[in-house]
């Protein structure tokens, strides 16, 4: 019988030493505790605890991402919308993180759907989708002071998605139809302006001689002439240079006397009357 007690007792120190030792991974440490009052922080590796007397509480030091669950947000401008996002967190303090909050996962799940539906509800919907990086920014600054005293950082805040109805998607639709017609009619009317400018450049242009404005007449005569299945009526204005050029002909030159020129005003054709003929025969 005392042989049985003994080898008993032989076996309870045993398994009272082996448990005294504690293994620690890199990325974990111990909190410790001497009956019941916070001692010190240990490991990782191999680390000792008296059994009875001290207890430990393991705490993971990795990054911990944090599925948020989806929100309903009443955003500013008085439209509902569902948020849901992802947090990325980890444990910097063992010691706050085990002392100060019974349970830091928990705690900051919740922090994190109360910041996230206050945040957003303080802005419109387009900004929702358009400035997401400074509302990741906004949401992750406040929960990291907030969760400071629980010695936990929050190194990353990302809104996934923004869910709206499908009536609210079709008057976004029709917004931004609205837009870019207003965007397409704002280019119009600038290229009607600057064609306007550049066409006035232009008559300045050719209203310094006339030849120029003869010349712009024939090319557009040019330009239309390709298509020969019409008659084109072009109203131009040849009838006063031909004269212009007849009467320059006929004037005689300062330089030989005075005397008249070889060829006289006789030989030519009275080109006036020959133009007004066939102006009153086709009008």
């Amino acid at each position: 019988m005392i042989e049985y007690f003994t080898i008993a007792i032989v076996l309870i120190v045993i398994s009272l030493l082996v448990s005294m030792f504690r293994i620690l991974r890199e990325y974990e440490r111990g909190v410790i505790f001497l009956l019941g009052r916070f001692q010190k922080v240990k490991g990782p590796g191999l680390i000792i605890v008296i059994p009875f007397i001290q207890q430990m509480v393991r705490t993971d030091l990795r990054t911990i991402v944090l599925d948020v669950p989806s929100q309903d947000v009443i955003s500013r401008d008085n439209v509902s919308v569902k948020v849901n996002a992802v947090l990325y967190f980890r444990v910097m303090d063992p010691q706050n993180a085990v002392i100060n909050v019974e349970n830091f996962y928990a705690a900051t799940s919740q922090l994190a759907q109360t910041t996230l539906r206050s945040v957003l509800g303080k802005h419109e919907l387009d900004d929702m989708l358009a400035s997401r990086d400074q509302l990741n920014e906004d949401i992750q600054e406040i929960l990291d002071a907030q969760t400071d005293a629980w010695g936990i950082k929050v190194a990353n805040v990302e809104i996934k998605h923004v869910d709206l109805d499908e009536s609210m998607i079709r008057v976004i639709a029709r917004q931004a139809e609205a837009e870019r017609t207003r965007r397409a009619k704002i280019i119009h009317a600038e290229g009607e302006q600057q064609a306007s400018e550049r066409l006035l450049e232009a008559a300045r242009t050719l209203s310094k001689r006339s030849e120029a404005l003869q010349l712009r007449y024939l090319q557009t005569l040019t330009d239309i002439a390709n298509d020969k299945t019409n008659t084109i009526v072009f109203p131009v204005d040849l009838l006063r240079d031909l004269k212009k050029t007849v009467a320059g002909m006929e004037t005689p030159d300062p330089d030989d006397g005075g005397e008249e020129p070889a060829h006289s005003s006789s030989e030519f054709p009275d080109t006036s009357a020959v133009l007004g003929g066939e102006e009153s025969g086709k009008a």
